[in-house]
């Protein structure tokens, strides 16, 4: 998401915040010629690189969250979807727990966990073409997200609604539903999302691939929609998508997804937290959420713009709000009323950056200031459809200013939702979340291990005490997203509220039981928080 939110970890704090086109069809192995006369060069792999060699160290360290650094027997780097039915098959043969990584931007420690024997690397399939059987764009699971971005826009000119962080990859992303700064005005990723690649492994513990379209007659279809916000890890190994947006017409690939704006308008504010009393503090947080509220139907005029409002810790200096405005005309008007509204009777004006940018530039220099994985975690996660309450916001207030705890490093960072995402019904995908106005990302970030507890300590606290009504967890109507993981929601001791299965997944979550039990009869892919059969299921 951003900077000043999701993955952007400042020294003094955390902040809860080649254009050429790939030819579709490429070979899977040796050097083949295209029909124009040229070559293509063998893609990597497969390689099984093991705990002596120089590369391991590099693929086996490659998450984001510092504390967690996996071990396993060996990582395969592989470029071809028949490399990954080797690897699994290998790994299902010899008995070892198997998991994936493409981008590495998972929070917790499903790919890290010491029981992983064998880590299959995504990060070498990168290609984007245009499938013209399918009539829809080809993404493999290891291109990163900046990287999607430029191919579509330059060789077709459209893109897809996904995450404001260039460098995380489309893997696992789309799995969680797939949101960011174009997502109020076109939808999640998910929502145009035509058909998935799948690596599975059957009762008899055969891996195989299997391509899932949306088509009502394919008979894989239930593979399809358990990948529309079903999360990773769960029903087997993605290597390719497809995208198409629903109803779109005709051969010609530029009017098979949505065209960006040819410009935005990126903006950043800070407030002096010096300045903030508990009273402008609270009308800040009510404003912005009444603003939320207003603006997440389907037919705002705002849809365009989206924003991120970071509290952060006062240690830190500021509380921060970034975004974009996606128009190509005024866009100025929008951010101005936005402005107006959100800083309406706060008793402290914000130093304002505005700038106007195309919108490739935008979307390849990602949120502003991301350091990279250098710092430990813990993440949560929630979304609201009412703003909060005036014991949250005093709650928030508390936690953030309380002078017995003097990290400046966390924040709960409120990103403005709906629009265009909740013109979707609940079920027709596996995200469920299709009313919300607000989404939220709760994070603390530091370096030194043995600070582990206190910090984690400080995000459990306010978290529960800001859902003390709810069993320390959002409402179950409300909901958490499945891509922020938290174990915590899965520890009766942590969470006496709604289930962390209806939490991630509403009601989606007995038709996912039944797509595991079809698809991963052996439970081969599982983690912490994945879907798991349902307790009947046999076999």
């Amino acid at each position: 998401m951003s900077a000043l939110s999701r993955r952007n970890v400042l020294r003094g704090g955390v902040v809860a915040t080649t254009a050429g086109v790939v030819v579709p069809g490429a070979p899977t192995g040796g050097t083949a010629a295209a029909g124009d006369g040229t070559s293509f060069p063998p893609p990597p792999g497969p390689a099984m690189v093991g705990r002596g060699e120089p590369r391991y160290r590099s693929l086996a360290s490659r998450g984001y969250n510092r504390r967690f650094v996996g071990s396993p027997e060996h990582v395969w780097v592989v470029g071809t979807t028949a490399h990954v039915v080797r690897a699994v098959q290998q790994a299902v043969d010899s008995g070892r727990r198997i998991t994936v990584r493409s981008g590495g931007h998972g929070f917790e420690n499903f790919v890290a966990d010491p029981g992983v024997e064998v880590v299959v690397d995504m990060s070498a399939m990168t290609a984007v073409s245009y499938d013209p059987g399918r009539r829809a764009f080809a993404v493999e699971a290891g291109a990163l997200l900046g990287e999607v971005y430029r191919r579509l826009y330059l060789g077709w000119g459209v893109t897809i609604p996904a995450g404001w962080c260039a460098d995380v990859g489309v893997g696992g992303h789309v799995l969680g539903g797939g949101y960011g700064p174009l997502s109020r005005l076109m939808g999640l990723s998910v929502d145009h999302l035509y058909a998935v690649e799948v690596v599975v492994v059957d009762r008899g513990g055969r891996a195989r691939s299997v391509v899932a379209t949306r088509e009502p007659a394919d008979p894989h279809r239930d593979l399809w929609w358990a990948h529309t916000g079903g999360g990773g890890g769960s029903f087997g190994i993605v290597t390719r998508y497809w995208f198409r947006t629903p109803g779109a017409q005709g051969d010609d690939p530029s009017g098979l997804l949505p065209a960006p704006p040819s410009g935005v308008l990126s903006f950043s504010l800070s407030w002096d937290w010096q300045q903030l009393d508990r009273t402008s503090f609270a009308r800040l947080v009510r404003n912005h959420g009444a603003w939320a509220e207003q603006h997440s139907a389907p037919d705002s005029p705002y849809l365009a713009l989206y924003s991120e409002l970071a509290l952060t810790r006062r240690p830190s200096g500021t509380v921060l709000m970034i975004g974009q405005v996606a128009a190509d005309s005024g866009a100025e008007r929008m951010l101005d009323e936005h402005i107006a509204a959100i800083n309406r009777g706060v008793r402290v004006q914000p130093v304002r950056t505005v700038r106007n940018q195309s919108w490739l530039a935008a979307a390849l220099a990602g949120s502003p200031g991301d350091p990279g994985p250098v710092y430990r975690l813990k993440v949560k996660s929630g979304y609201l459809r009412r703003r909060f309450t005036d014991r949250q916001i005093d709650v928030l207030h508390h936690h953030l200013t309380r002078s017995d705890y003097d990290h400046p490093g966390g924040s709960v960072s409120l990103y403005t939702h709906g629009g265009k995402v909740n013109t979707v019904a609940p079920d027709a995908t596996a995200t469920p979340h299709r009313d919300a106005s607000i989404k939220m990302f709760y994070v603390n970030g530091w370096e030194d291990p043995r600070d582990d507890a206190r910090h984690i300590g400080w995000l459990r606290e306010l978290y529960e005490d800001l859902y003390a009504d709810t069993g320390g967890a959002p409402a179950a109507a409300d909901g958490a997203f499945v891509n922020y993981p938290d174990t915590d929601l899965a520890d009766p001791a942590r969470n006496t509220g709604a289930p962390w299965q209806t939490l991630y997944f509403g009601a989606n979550h007995h038709r996912l039981q039944r797509v595991k039990a079809k698809w991963d009869p052996r439970d081969v892919f599982h983690h912490a928080l994945s879907v798991r059969r349902p307790t009947y299921v046999k076999g």
